[in-house]
């Protein structure tokens, strides 16, 4: 019934997706490759779990 204020799990791990590959970028640029192998696997993770919520939704 009140469906519409539930909030959207998708839009907020598309936000916390595109933080992480911002960071993974500014990373790269400074010479650090580690952080940036980690935030970019980290990146994947949250992509994978937002596959895993869209098929479940369909």
């Amino acid at each position: 019934m009140f469906s519409f204020l539930k909030r959207d799990p998708v839009k907020k791990l598309l936000k916390q997706h595109a933080l992480l590959l911002e960071q993974a970028m500014q990373a790269q640029r400074r010479g650090d490759i580690r952080s940036y192998s980690q935030l970019t696997a980290d990146a994947e993770a949250v992509y994978e779990e937002i596959q895993l919520i869209k098929a479940s939704q369909t």
